[in-house]
């Protein structure tokens, strides 16, 4: 019996380092944040906190972690009712 697709340890690990790499090369001070709960406590701390020299907050992309779950969860929606 032939293994299906994502079964194999090698695809895993790939998915994992691409995964990782994003994440080091894109990821701000407080680390890649993949939802608002990693991302959105430490963004207010650091705009809330008096920080000698530190940078700005970046809230310029802090709708990312909120609507990037929400929108996902929607074309997936859409995918899966279209598919069956």
């Amino acid at each position: 019996m032939t293994k299906g697709l994502g079964e194999s340890g090698t695809q895993v690990l790939i998915v994992a380092l691409l995964v990782v790499g994003i994440g080091l090369s894109l990821g701000g001070p407080t680390g890649y944040a993949i939802n608002p709960a990693r991302d959105l406590g430490p963004r207010i701390v650091h705009a809330a906190l008096p920080i000698p020299n530190k940078g700005t907050s970046d809230w310029g992309c802090a709708w990312v972690p909120v609507a990037g779950p929400l929108i996902g969860g929607v074309l997936s929606g859409l995918v899966c009712n279209a598919a069956f």
